[in-house]
């Protein structure tokens, strides 16, 4: 759902176009320079329906449309970090306009996380090299006349990045509206004091005045779609980490909330094709069918894996 073209301030060079996926919350944010035509996309995604376990490209295609409309020219495709809620589009816009896949180094942690969870083949790299290009911390990068700096900001996920493009900063699943708070940081790897420094410290360290891009909106209370504040509104507002807030009170609140919350229903659909940059499975050599590969009470302890004797499987039908 394409929602709008986002006013800029009189001195800055790029515009930012906004498309918003209802069913995963999902924003996805298209960065030019429209002099240069030089573009980035940020976390577009690829439709999914699970249950029948089929993808679709409306989103991207309306992503791929406007750029096509406009000339642009894309180089990247920049993912904040392995998102756990939807499938990348990474890889069909790769396809389309011949560009380069980004996200930040740690994903070799999530890589190696995942694929004991997921039992992946022994030969699937944790190295990252499925993307084309890893972001260390504070990395500059040049993407023609766009000069984009990479902010590590753990604490969703082991490898959460901000991306700052001039006065505008895309914050991903760590820093949500001024009306709403936080990501949560109860994936494996995830670690709400990571979190706490990376708004806190590293974040709430750029001008007030810098324009704040999230990843997703959950629309509390029902409201609108809203895509964009600011550093300086968050640090005042944010009711779960606003500048005031302690470590201490935060780490609690997030903590707490986070035992509250279920798993994202395309958890792990998701993070099994994004941790391989974008990548359905490889089909099956038997019947060439893509399979993906879902456990089950993963989260569970072992005592609670599964009905064990006919007692266990009676309390289970009550």
């Amino acid at each position: 759902m394409y929602l709008s073209q986002n006013a800029k301030p009189a001195n800055v060079n790029i515009e930012i176009e906004t498309f918003y996926d209802p069913a995963t919350y999902t924003l996805t944010f298209v960065v030019f320079d429209p002099k240069t035509k030089d573009t980035v996309v940020i976390d577009p995604v690829m439709d999914y329906e699970p249950g029948a376990s089929s993808t679709s490209t409306e989103s991207v295609d309306e992503v791929s449309k406007f750029i096509k409309d406009k000339g642009l020219n894309l180089h990247y495709v920049l993912e904040t970090h392995a998102h756990a809620d939807h499938l990348s589009g990474s890889q069909l816009l790769k396809e389309r306009f011949g560009a380069k896949v980004a996200i930040g180094e740690h994903i070799q942690d999530v890589q190696a996380l995942f694929k004991g969870l997921f039992d992946l083949p022994a030969d699937f790299n944790t190295d990252g090299r499925q993307f084309d290009k890893l972001l260390a911390d504070d990395e500059v990068f040049e993407v023609g006349s766009l000069k984009i700096k990479t902010i590590y900001t753990p604490g969703h996920t082991p490898a959460c990045v901000s991306y700052l493009i001039e006065d505008a900063v895309f914050t991903g699943d760590s820093l949500f509206m001024d009306d709403y708070g936080t990501g949560r940081c109860d994936f494996p790897g995830g670690n709400a004091k990571d979190m706490y420094n990376s708004i806190h410290n590293r974040l709430y360290s750029l001008p007030d005045d810098t324009r704040v891009f999230v990843g997703h909106d959950y629309q509390p209370t029902g409201r609108e779609v809203l895509f964009e504040t600011t550093i300086g509104k968050s640090k005042l507002v944010n009711p779960q980490l606003s500048a005031a807030t302690t470590e201490e009170q935060f780490v609690n609140m997030r903590e707490a909330r986070d035992r509250t919350l279920a798993a994202p229903k395309l958890l792990f659909q998701s993070v099994q094709v994004n941790i391989d940059a974008g990548n359905l499975p490889i089909p099956s050599n038997a019947n060439e069918v893509r399979y993906l590969k879902i456990p089950v009470n993963i989260f569970r302890g072992a005592e609670q894996q599964g009905v064990t004797d006919g007692k266990d499987l009676e309390e289970a039908t009550v």
